[in-house]
């Protein structure tokens, strides 16, 4: 049966990198720049959602070892059925494009990934997106370790892990909008990144805190908060900066990092756990330093983007917007001070561009 469990879990990993990769091109093709921030979210944000939601009714409906196969078969039948159905009945793209972003073709793929990792503020994104999905997988999962030395109870680190969660639900809900309503990606991200930071150096002092958990709830809201609103944001920023690539490229490989990192910092966390004669015994305070340092070296590569003179523009709401990718304005003749003719629906200025400024 354990061999059964694990091809089961390797099915679920295998979907897993679709699931993480769609939301941008989802929005992308079926959204104008009005809500394009807000559909990531919702796609992006479903998976933690579904998570906790497992998480909790899960404990309540098996209470011991013999209900498991009933809860594992009532999940799989509604995710094998009703969740599937749409997916045979969605058209695969609009009727009308929703933006003149979306009516053009993209770089194909083998170019878009070598000028992507020529780009530096591709680098400057995947970088610390890894780092910080890395952390935020490894924390939430070693949460009960973190607090359990401090005499805190499973059911207190599941409250914080709730906390986590439902916050940054709730943040993303109300941060999302409000970017798609000003486009103000680059200034969300440089407010959010040192909060995220922030917070992994609160963890090192939350769990032995004399004032209770209270402190630990304080953080994981903030983190919570902070990282939930900060994903949609960098992943349509991302895709705008790197435009006309697919949207799927570049959050596909900074998603992969993220989960490689994350794979990683369990292990060399749970490798720095103290051993049992420590005060408290198998405490995670090496282990929070660790997470809280490479947090910090991470945040100023985000920061930096647009500094020191390089000019970073929106392309893809440039073109929304009657810009070529050069930032020159089309008028009914063509680009303005050009005889260049405005183009229909295929981006003439992708390869050349790329090539220009960045080889």
């Amino acid at each position: 049966m354990f061999g059964v469990a694990m091809f089961g879990q390797i099915l679920i990993g295998l979907a897993q990198p679709f699931c993480l990769s769609a939301p941008t091109r989802y929005s992308d093709l079926w959204f104008s720049d009005q809500g394009r921030t807000s559909a990531t979210a919702v796609a992006t944000l479903a998976n933690p959602l579904g998570a906790a939601l497992g998480q909790l009714i899960d404990s309540f409906w098996a209470t011991k070892p013999s209900e498991v196969p009933d809860m594992v078969l009532s999940n799989a039948i509604p995710q094998a059925t009703i969740a599937a159905i749409p997916s045979f009945f969605l058209p695969s793209k609009p009727p009308t494009p929703p933006s003149a972003s979306s009516a053009t073709t993209r770089t194909p793929l083998l170019p878009a990934i070598a000028q992507l990792f020529k780009t530096l503020e591709f680098w400057l994104i995947l970088i610390p997106f890894s780092v910080y999905v890395g952390f935020f997988n490894s924390v939430s999962s070693l949460l009960n370790q973190i607090l359990a030395p401090y005499a805190f109870t499973e059911t207190e680190a599941g409250i914080a892990g709730g906390i986590l969660i439902i916050v940054g639900l709730i943040s993303s809900a109300i941060v999302s909008p409000i970017t798609d309503r000003w486009k103000h990606y680059l200034i969300t991200i440089r407010i959010l990144v040192p909060i995220v930071a922030v917070c992994y150096i609160g963890l090192i002092f939350a769990p032995p805190s004399p004032a209770g958990i209270a402190p630990a709830y304080v953080v994981c809201a903030l983190l919570g908060a902070s990282s939930f609103a900060l994903l949609p944001v960098v992943l349509e920023y991302l895709v705008e900066i790197t435009y006309p690539f697919s949207p799927e490229i570049g959050s596909t490989i900074c998603w992969t990092g993220g989960q490689l990192l994350g794979a990683a910092f369990i292990l060399a966390q749970d490798a720095l756990k103290a051993g049992r004669d420590a005060n408290p015994p198998e405490n995670m305070r090496d282990a929070l330093i660790f997470s809280a340092v490479i947090a910090c070296v991470a945040a100023p590569f985000p920061i930096s983007i647009g500094l020191f003179g390089r000019d970073v523009r929106r392309r893809r709401l440039d073109v929304d917007r009657g810009l070529d990718l050069e930032g020159r304005e089309y008028t009914d003749t063509g680009l303005a001070g050009d005889d260049t003719p405005a183009p229909g629906t295929e981006s003439k200025f992708s390869l050349k561009f790329w090539s220009r400024n960045n080889s």
